[in-house]
Parts: structure tokens; sequence; C-alpha cells
């Protein structure tokens, strides 16, 4: 079983920065993927960026260049760092990991105001 925490969202005006952390806890195996997801209102949940432990990543075109998807298997933790932030950041922020099956966090909220 793997349950995973958010921390580090908030209100943060256009163009300011916030740092998304997840820590992972449980039976975690090596090889697997972690991810930050975002829904906003009336919107699907949405891809925002992988990694794989081995460092791979992958990001939604609207965040490239902005934002950065990093992880720390020691510490079983994978990072969202969000710079330049825009109004249609707002969302609710999950974490991800698949290994096998998608395990998610509960879910942190940030909102950008113009």
């Amino acid at each position: 079983q793997v349950q995973l925490v958010e921390s580090g969202g908030g209100l943060v005006q256009a163009g300011g920065s916030l740092r998304l952390s997840c820590a992972a806890s449980g039976r975690i195996f090596s090889g697997n993927v972690m991810g930050w997801y975002r829904q906003a209102p009336e919107k699907q949940r949405e891809l925002v960026a992988r990694i794989t432990r081995g460092g791979s990543t992958d990001y939604a075109d609207s965040v490239k260049g902005r934002f950065t998807i990093s992880r720390d298997n020691a510490k079983n933790t994978v990072y969202l760092q969000m710079n330049s932030l825009k109004p249609e950041d707002t969302a609710v922020y999950y974490c991800n990991l698949h290994f096998v099956n998608d395990y998610w966090g509960q879910g942190t909220q940030v909102t950008v105001s113009s």
C-alpha cells in the first residue's frame, strides 16, 4: 500500500513561483513513475509533468519552460518547481505514483491571481 502527501500549494500573484512537494510512503518499488496532475474547476484532470526513477521527464506543452519536475529517490519524494505562474495554472495539483497501479495524493490548491 502506498500513500502520497502533497504540500507547498498556496496563493501567488501572476509571475510568481511555488514549489510543490510530494512524499511517498509504504511499499514503494523501484522503476516507478511519479508525476503531477492538475484539475481546474469544470475541467478534466490533466497531466502536468512526470518523471521516471532514472530522471526522464515529460511536460505538458502549457508548462514547458516554466515548470521543472524532479525527484529524490532516497527520500521517495517528487517536486514540482513552478515559475512564471499564470492565472490559468490555478487548479488543484495532485501527486501521482504509477507502478502497476496508480496512487494519488489528496491534492494541494494552487491559486494564481492576476
